[in-house]
């Protein structure tokens, strides 16, 4: 593997590594024949970069559920801790399957953590009940994420150009379904699930077999029907028209993991802004134009519109603070707070080593 000669590094990414991290970011299991041809390469060269850098961790793709179809509430949590119990905690929180999004922030005694619940109804079980219980946490700040401006399927590479427009269009799926009535006869229990807008009808309810296969996706968002069959109990069959149907539902998307220092990136900074209340859908969805930032949300709180920001290094955060961010409309507060060290992206949690995968959010 190419190194860059400082400690035995992973060599940044090429241009061919870009424009593949984007196809897998488009459509996480299209067959490499089909992204071979879009980038004008053999399916060989496709296969064996994929192969060279899933090994060595510089990047995974992950199947995903969309948290809002299931009708799950998320929770952008900030955990103080003492200096010395800050890394165990972090380690324990990233270790739980209700949590995404784990990192040591600041001077290393603030947890960063996005945590989520079925319902509004369950969402204390965490944040209010076992958080501020566990020893040496001096306090515990949970802000509600009510709408999203830019994340999920959406990336930093989605915004990066490595594909040309009409080269994403090529490799991009169906745009999903409208909500339809539900079907006077139902599907079989271990393949059916409610379908439809979870704002209109309803969250979209899985079944046991379906959470198994949302499982294994998230370990492996490519891995091998056959293997998604013998963790499901379904057929092949079955599991291909699933995963379509999913696909074309919106519940289902794929990212990618990458290591971010591979793409330049130097500082990650979560910000955390206070804007007017007429001026906060505006601000957000200007924030999300913005080349800088992986993600950004509406939220309660003082700070009510957050935002996930990515520089080349410290000097390029500082004009991009004074410049994009100070021409934000109704902003009134800023708090910014750095991210020393990512425990745990949107996929299971992987303890791996230095070269695990140091996701772009």
């Amino acid at each position: 593997m190419k190194t860059d000669g400082s400690a035995g590094r992973p060599a940044p990414f090429d241009d061919l590594d870009r424009r593949l991290i984007h196809a897998l970011q488009i459509d996480g299991r299209a067959p490499f024949s089909r992204i071979a041809e879009v980038l004008g390469v053999s399916d060989q060269t496709v296969a064996r970069r994929y192969t060279r850098h899933r090994g060595s961790g510089a990047f995974r793709v992950l199947g995903l559920a969309e948290p809002r179809a299931l009708g799950e509430v998320e929770w952008l949590v900030r955990v103080e801790c003492a200096p010395d119990a800050a890394l165990p905690i972090a380690e324990a929180l990233a270790r739980r399957p209700d949590t995404s999004w784990v990192s040591l922030m600041s001077g290393g005694t603030e947890i960063a953590v996005v945590c989520r619940s079925a319902s509004s109804e369950h969402s204390d079980a965490l944040v209010l009940q076992k958080l501020p219980r566990t020893p040496s946490v001096v306090g515990v700040a949970a802000h509600c994420l009510l709408h999203e401006f830019y994340g999920g399927p959406q990336s930093m590479i989605s915004k990066s150009g490595a594909l040309t427009a009409e080269e994403a269009a090529r490799l991009s799926p169906p745009a999903p379904r409208p909500p339809s009535p539900e079907p006077a006869t139902p599907p079989p229990p271990s393949t059916s699930f409610e379908r439809g807008d979870p704002y209109e009808q309803g969250p979209v309810v899985l079944s046991d077999a379906d959470r198994r296969l949302f499982e294994a996706l998230g370990r492996d968002g490519r891995a091998p029907i056959a293997e998604l069959a013998a963790a499901t109990g379904w057929s092949p069959t079955t599991v291909r028209r699933r995963l379509e149907a999913l696909r074309a539902d919106g519940v289902l998307y794929y990212d990618v993991d990458y290591d971010l220092r591979l793409f330049g990136y130097g500082v990650m900074v979560a910000l955390w802004l206070s804007v007017a209340p007429a001026e906060l859908a505006a601000a957000g969805a200007a924030l999300a134009e913005h080349p800088e930032v992986a993600f950004a949300g509406a939220t309660t709180g003082a700070h009510n519109l957050f935002a996930s920001v990515l520089c080349r290094d410290t000097s390029a955060l500082y004009t991009y603070l004074t410049t994009r961010i100070a021409a934000l409309p109704g902003v009134r507060t800023m708090e910014s707070a750095p991210r020393i060290r990512h425990l745990k992206g949107p996929g299971p949690y992987a303890a791996l080593g230095p070269a695990a995968p140091r996701s772009r959010r």
